[in-house]
């Protein structure tokens, strides 16, 4: 499949209720619940899962072929996340001139 193919449809699904081809933002931060308590599409809360974050991380798994993608809300988070990742004793090289937040979870969050 060409990857213009493979952008326009990994990740995509119709919508069951709408039969929208193309993903709207999903602006709820809670999602329904049936009548046992659970949460029939997955999705509980937006800041942890979210259907729209959910297909652009589907989307940039296939065209990097890769077996999944995490996508965040801001770069912080991003290197947050990274940085969290690491082994006691990594060392992390970074320029002068990184963003100030990332400088910050380096020098007073992660620094030892």
């Amino acid at each position: 499949m060409k990857i213009e193919t493979l952008a326009i449809h990994a990740g995509r699904e119709p919508d069951l209720a709408t039969g929208a081809v193309a993903l709207s933002p999903i602006l709820s931060t809670t999602f329904a619940r049936d009548a046992q308590g659970d949460y029939p599409h997955g999705h509980i809360y937006s800041r942890s899962s979210n259907p729209a974050r959910a297909a652009l991380e589907t989307l940039l798994a296939a065209l990097e072929g890769g077996k999944a993608a995490a996508a965040f809300a801001s770069g912080s988070a991003a290197s947050m996340a990274v940085f969290q990742a690491l082994a006691p004793g990594d060392h992390v090289i970074a320029p002068d001139d990184v963003y100030h937040g990332t400088r910050t979870q380096l020098r007073e969050l992660l620094a030892r």
